[in-house]
């Protein structure tokens, strides 16, 4: 069964933080408890050896009762350990939440830097690096589910896929015990794309045929009744020795094979358990939303639970690492050819679900993703899921604010793209007034939409597009390119992805800033025009209040906004209104001032 939350995402956490800390000092209370019967037990058996051993006074046989206690109680302290790392890993999962609510989630958490490989707009709006878009919405804790995270991030999906997520993070969103379930036992296993188990899942099986192990096995069941007849003085001993010369013949004809399947699986067998109990916690959960169910019914898609078969593996490595590292079971089993058995069951099993096992892994990679935006639409019950558009160029927002800014620190405003709107607005206004955070908003927030996500607006309506973005270019000393060269070749990239089929929003910032004001009027008009020619819609800023003249060149295609700011005893303040028109002033003065300059 699936409880889910019913109360406000603060005093959901609050209760939870509070249930967990009275597990965990339960938890340690045990600890305590236990450790002090462990030393007792230990005691015992040091006064029943003394007692035995050199006082006589008791038989040496009562050293098994402590023994035994304190074994028992190793097991126990082991259980009770591993259950308060587990209520710790949930505790802290829900202070990082209290922490994202409180605007403070870039303190911790793991940031995507490594995702940003050169995507054409990930460093402009923030999605991967300290205090992205990234670090405060992912929850995961595989590396299977973060690369699937960034590749939504980073790659919008089809109109249908967008919808299918949709409902898979309504349904989602809800179920806290799910979602808790899903990250405390993924926290402990490495399911990614390059973990050592998806590697020997993808890894080509070494090929030990199945009737080699019907082999070993049959030559075991002779050598053991060879010994047992020897020792009962029926067969002699030469007959075993030669028995066994015979025997390590047949199996010195396998032994690369199977010295590399043991190499293979001893580097990948410690997630096994792990990984089969998030498959566990995957399969008794039943889904509606068709996305989810999907990705259940892949899991599912040829009978048998992967929990299951992952179970028999556990089993097979199980006998392995008893073979490998208890002397006295490698005594035995030497002769028998467990060794050789068990590698014949390995392989043959990596030959059957090697390849499921990959498609396994990603879609608890996909579950934990899809977790991540469920979470984030939780925490924010009022933003809403964006209506999608299936052609045309349009982006129409009411009350868009930056997902990244604190709710009580957002200021909203209202843009119109395309459709009936202006399809390019040209954005003046002062220092720090807004210009750059509202580019940012309207890219953020199709990054979420275009991903399946709720906006951070009160309504928001789109079609599908492709972002380009000059919000942070820089100078490359490597390449030998100025700031301005690196701009012009970014503004290039951007023409050409908007004649390809799907149009594109763009967001100029503070367009070719770095050139000569009559170079600078001509260059961005016959860009602008160039992309809006291509059915591109976008904002582009600038403090140039001569670059406003581009929206009268365009006509109806075009509208000037702005932000405003007023200086108060010497101090300027920002509303961050976007108004219609061009600004009128500059602050550049009254900044310099601010700060102490004689200007």
């Amino acid at each position: 069964m699936i409880v889910t939350a019913t109360t406000d995402p603060r005093s959901e956490y609050t209760t939870r933080i509070a249930r967990w800390n009275a597990a965990v000092a339960r938890g340690e209370r045990r600890h305590q408890i236990v450790a002090n019967l462990r030393l007792l037990t230990a005691a015992l058996f040091v006064l029943a050896a003394w007692l035995g051993l050199s006082r006589d006074a008791l038989s040496p046989g009562w050293m098994l009762v402590p023994a035994a206690g304190f074994f028992a109680l190793v097991v126990v302290h082991a259980r009770i350990l591993y259950r308060n790392e587990r209520a710790v890993r949930a505790r802290r999962l829900y202070e990082r939440g209290i922490e994202r609510l409180d605007g403070q989630w870039a303190r911790s958490g793991p940031d995507g830097v490594r995702f940003l490989d050169g995507h054409p707009y990930a460093r402009d709006l923030d999605l991967f690096g300290p205090r992205s878009l990234f670090q405060m919405i992912n929850v995961g804790k595989t590396e299977a589910g973060e690369e699937t995270l960034a590749g939504w991030l980073k790659h919008p999906a089809a109109l249908d896929e967008i919808r299918a997520r949709q409902g898979a993070i309504a349904e989602l969103a809800p179920q806290l015990d799910f979602r808790e379930t899903l990250a405390v036992v993924a926290a402990e296993a490495h399911v990614g794309r390059t973990s050592a188990i998806d590697r020997w899942a993808s890894l080509r099986p070494v090929g030990l045929p199945p009737w080699a192990g019907v082999l070993f096995f049959v030559c075991g069941v002779v050598t053991a009744t060879l010994i047992v007849a020897a020792v009962f003085g029926r067969v002699a001993g030469s007959v075993v020795l030669a028995w066994l010369f015979v025997q390590g013949a047949v199996f010195y004809r396998f032994r690369t094979r199977i010295a590399e399947t043991i190499r293979r699986i001893d580097a990948a067998s410690d997630d096994l358990a792990l990984v089969r109990e998030v498959m566990e916690t995957i399969e008794r959960t039943t889904f509606t939303a068709p996305w989810l169910v999907r990705i259940h019914g892949r899991l599912m898609a040829d009978g048998e639970p992967p929990s299951r078969r992952i179970a028999r593996l556990q089993t097979f490595v199980s006998i392995l690492n008893q073979y490998q590292h208890n002397p006295y079971f490698r005594f035995v089993g030497l002769p028998l050819l467990v060794g050789g058995q068990v590698a014949v069951a390995i392989d043959c099993w990596h030959a059957a679900h090697g390849r499921h096992l990959t498609g396994w892994l990603q879609a608890v990679g996909e579950l934990e993703a899809m977790s991540s935006l469920a979470t984030h639409a939780f925490e924010h019950p009022a933003d809403p899921f964006p209506l999608l558009m299936a052609s045309g160029a349009r982006f129409e927002a009411e009350g868009l604010a930056h997902p990244l800014l604190p709710d009580a620190a957002a200021v909203r405003n209202d843009l119109r793209l395309g459709g009936g709107a202006p399809h390019v607005c040209l954005v003046s206004g002062s220092n720090m007034s807004g210009k750059s955070t509202l580019l940012r908003a309207a890219g953020v927030n199709t990054v979420l939409a275009l991903a399946g996500a709720p906006v951070r607006a009160t309504r928001l309506t789109l079609s599908p597009l492709v972002i380009g973005a000059t919000l942070r270019v820089d100078d490359s000393l490597q390449d030998g390119y100025s700031r301005f060269y690196s701009e012009i070749l970014r503004i290039r990239a951007i023409v050409e992805e908007a004649r390809g089929p799907i149009p594109v929003l763009f967001l100029l910032d503070e367009i070719l800033h770095g050139t000569n004001s009559h170079d600078r009027r001509k260059g961005a008009e016959a860009i602008v025009r160039a992309l809006v020619a291509s059915g591109a819609i976008g904002l582009a800023t600038t403090h140039d209040l001569a670059l406003t003249e581009i929206a009268g060149a365009l006509g109806a295609q075009a509208a000037n906004v702005h932000f405003e700011d007023t200086v108060v005893d010497r101090q300027i303040v920002f509303d961050y209104r976007l108004r219609p028109g061009v600004v009128q002033h500059s602050n550049a003065l009254a900044l310099m001032r601010a700060i102490g300059l004689e200007v």
